[in-house]
């Protein structure tokens, strides 16, 4: 029994990996403005650690996504030798 996922399921997954991650990228990976007007302007090592970790996740979600639309438009087909 073949049963055939329709290409819409991984536009819409791919789709949602990017806004997602963009959205992961921009608003949890960036300094935020009261540590920019800090008196010492420096953060915690584990906040910075955690906004790194915040931008890192995004762009990986982002490049997921991108793969999952490109694979799944055909641009990515492999071709047999046989």
């Amino acid at each position: 029994m073949n049963v055939v996922i329709p290409p819409i399921f991984f536009y819409v997954i791919g789709a949602m990996l990017v806004i997602f991650g963009a959205l992961r990228a921009l608003t949890l990976g960036r300094r935020s403005r009261r540590a920019l007007v800090d008196a010492d302007g420096d953060e915690s090592p584990a906040r910075a650690s955690e906004r790194r970790r915040h931008l890192r996740f995004g762009i990986i979600w982002v490049l997921m996504g991108l793969f999952l639309i490109v694979s799944t438009a055909g641009v990515l087909k492999v071709r047999s030798p046989f």
